[in-house]
């Protein structure tokens, strides 16, 4: 019997005007077919409320991945881009670490990170990114609203999973948005 895989998020950040939003929908699916739960917070803050980790993939491995992730931040006091290194260089070097299926994307108030299931470290391209099975309906979306309109980083990160919530059966409307 194969066992329950839980899964499914969708995640996406945008800078604009000096902050820096991450919005996340709140859906774990299981095994591609049921809506296991559907106010699950994938946005959360950690380091003294200084930086925002939204994670999407297999839920324990995202939690295992944030909590290594602040272990990072604390080693090296905050400093956002040397933890993200620091974190995907242990990931490729750990047997277990390289397993984990999860993606996150890190903030803090100057910059916004993505660091991917293969242990990479990618800063976005036009201050805009999103992961996760909606995560490309969400980046279309950010990508037209900061193109389009003057809404703010919090509207747009917003705004931009509401329309993926209504495109991605993996991603619901139960959305949380943290801004720094």
């Amino acid at each position: 019997m194969e066992e329950p895989l839980f899964r499914g998020t969708t995640i996406c950040a945008v800078k604009r005007n000096g902050k820096i939003a991450v919005a996340g929908d709140g859906q774990v699916t299981m095994s591609n077919s049921i809506i296991f739960k559907n106010n699950a917070k994938k946005v959360r803050r950690i380091y003294n409320n200084s930086v925002v980790i939204g994670f999407a993939g297999s839920v324990a491995d995202a939690f295992s991945l944030s909590e290594r992730f602040e272990a990072m931040l604390n080693k090296f006091a905050g400093n956002l881009m040397r933890s993200a290194v620091e974190l995907a260089q242990t990931w490729r070097d750990d047997k277990a670490a390289r397993r984990l299926e999860a993606m996150m994307i890190v903030a803090d108030k100057n910059q916004i990170l993505i660091i991917d299931g293969q242990g990479e470290v990618i800063e976005p391209q036009d201050d805009v990114c999103a992961i996760g099975s909606g995560g490309n309906y969400a980046l279309a979306a950010a990508k037209a609203l900061v193109q389009n309109t003057d809404f703010e980083a919090k509207e747009i990160a917003y705004k931009s999973l509401k329309i993926a919530s209504e495109i991605c059966v993996f991603t619901n409307d139960n959305i949380i948005v943290e801004e720094l």
